[in-house]
């Protein structure tokens, strides 16, 4: 038994009807992108297959908002407690099939359980405030209510984690969810979407007479142009939260609002680090090397800037290319192991031709680089060498206004903070941002109202990564939305304010009188 079939069986993806013998009529085919060789294929489903698991959905749905939420939250722990349960062979899957190394894959499912952890909490909690009124013998309020079925579309560099962000929220907000996930990583959809409908069945406190509670969780693989475009105008779906590159975001934005819905969009990030003199170097060269190399680049909080004060800069190049040096780059699921490949060929050549651009715009690379990706040519998948590029000095290059979804930091020097700040922020995209500094004045200025203009500023580690307590997402192309933890939940629902009158008289805001 392959190590492939082995996690397929561990997780019942062997005996799964939607997973299909390769070269099926109407089917996908995972590929693993370490070894560029076929994992298994997945039935495609057309229009007809996704209007029914909207229908099915929405059935359930009607049901689902009437239970009450602190015993919705109880099931959203017993999926927590399956979850935790596969976690390993769940983590190897998103390893095999998305690329990133076993400690992250399993970190990944780590953060859907602890994501289910705190909506759990959260059924306890959809509270609304009192306000005062200005009416004597009135009483006003705000409530929650559940928004409806949403739409969730997921990329693939984190399979399934995203997935769990909207769907835990969503589910102990009342809502059911129809999933269209990457399709470069259906298996890793199966395999939660698997587990989230076998817990649904096994537990005993919703069971809605003649349907399936199972239909909570939906699960449609399909194309864009076949699923997707459909999802995006369904006015059956009051929100779309879709995770993906900036162009596919402006156009479920531009569709969805066409409609009036809701759009929750996490897209791109072009991610800097700050390094000012006074800092911790060695602290700093390990938050560049994580961030800029973890997961092969392939993140949106991904290290792509590094903005460093011109008296350390050479001194910091200098420690990083050494560490580039150290990385061991191989198969995911091996040991040691800590970059594995990108998940696709045309990756490869997107990495291959940004390097080109920043040759011809006069940057210069200090490793991997082009003769990087020579080196890797024969070998069997997608890998690549991690690349380090100078910019020259007082330069901007266009190519480093971009993001290109792959292991690519580039150099800057920098004179002081606030041409650092000034450089951070002149991107299209505001999602992640850090820096790292030993002075007060710097890191407040950092985070003051001048400072970084992204929806996450960290002090002292890194851009890649984030905890499920606080809200996750950015602000301009990277779309605005919020997903996790904090008040994200609001997105999943709608708020109903309500005044109720307890007195015997009528009075009108403003004492208008009317029709005495």
């Amino acid at each position: 038994m392959t190590t492939a079939d082995r996690i397929l069986a561990d997780l019942g993806l062997d005996r799964d009807p939607r997973v299909v013998a390769p070269g099926t009529a109407g089917s996908t085919t995972s590929e693993n992108p370490a070894t560029g060789e076929a994992i298994a294929a997945v039935g495609m489903m057309d229009a007809g297959v996704y209007n029914t698991a909207v229908e099915r959905a929405m059935a359930v749905q009607r049901h689902w908002r009437r239970l009450p939420a602190p015993k919705r939250g109880e099931i959203v722990r017993r999926l927590g407690m399956a979850f935790r349960e596969k976690c390993d062979p769940l983590g190897e899957l998103v390893a095999l099939e998305m690329g990133k190394i076993r400690p992250e894959g399993i970190g990944e499912v780590q953060e859907c359980i602890d994501i289910a952890d705190f909506a759990v909490g959260l059924s306890r909690q959809l509270s609304g405030p009192t306000m005062p009124s200005e009416r004597p013998d009135h009483r006003m309020f705000e409530q929650w209510h559940p928004l409806g079925t949403i739409g969730i579309i997921t990329a693939f560099n984190f399979p399934v984690a995203v997935w769990a962000w909207n769907a835990m929220l969503a589910a102990v907000c009342g809502d059911a969810m129809v999933w269209k996930p990457s399709l470069l990583t259906p298996l890793c959809a199966i395999a939660m979407n698997r587990i989230a409908e076998e817990a649904m069945r096994e537990q005993d406190l919703f069971r809605p007479e003649g349907l399936d509670p199972a239909d909570l969780f939906g699960l449609v693989i399909g194309t864009d142009q076949e699923v997707g475009e459909r999802m995006i105008a369904d006015r059956r779906l009051p929100l779309i939260s879709a995770t993906g590159s900036c162009r596919m975001g402006r156009r479920v934005g531009e569709v969805v609002a066409g409609r009036l819905g809701r759009c929750l969009l996490e897209l791109g990030g072009n991610n800097a680090i700050i390094v000012t003199p006074d800092a911790d170097l060695d602290l700093a060269v390990r938050a560049v090397l994580f961030g800029a190399v973890g997961t092969a680049g392939q993140r949106c909080t991904t290290t792509r800037r590094l903005l460093a004060h011109e008296s350390i800069v050479d001194g910091l190049v200098e420690q990083l290319v050494k560490a580039y040096g150290t990385v061991p780059i191989g198969d995911p699921l091996a040991e040691g192991t800590l970059m594995g490949p990108l998940c696709r060929k045309e990756a490869v050549e997107q990495m291959d031709a940004a390097l080109a651009k920043a040759e011809a715009e006069g940057c210069e690379i200090l490793c991997g680089g082009r003769e990087g990706l020579a080196r890797m040519k024969d070998r069997p998948g997608h890998f690549v060498e991690p690349t380090i590029v100078r910019v020259p000095a007082g330069k901007v290059p266009q190519i480093t206004l971009e993001e290109t979804f792959a292991p690519i930091l580039y150099v800057f020097s920098v004179p002081d903070v606030d041409t650092a700040i000034e450089l951070q922020n002149g991107v299209d995209q505001g999602l992640s941002s850090a820096i790292f500094t030993d002075s007060v004045r710097n890191a407040e200025r950092f985070l003051s109202p001048d400072g970084s203009d992204c929806g996450i500023a960290n002090v002292n580690i890194g851009t890649s990564g984030a905890e499920i307590g606080g809200a996750f997402g950015g602000e301009k192309d990277t779309g605005g939305g919020r997903e996790s933890g904090s008040d994200s939940w609001k997105a999943y629902m709608r708020r109903q304010t309500c005044t109720v009158n307890y007195g015997t008289d009528l009075p009108l805001a403003q004492g208008i009188k009317f029709g005495e």
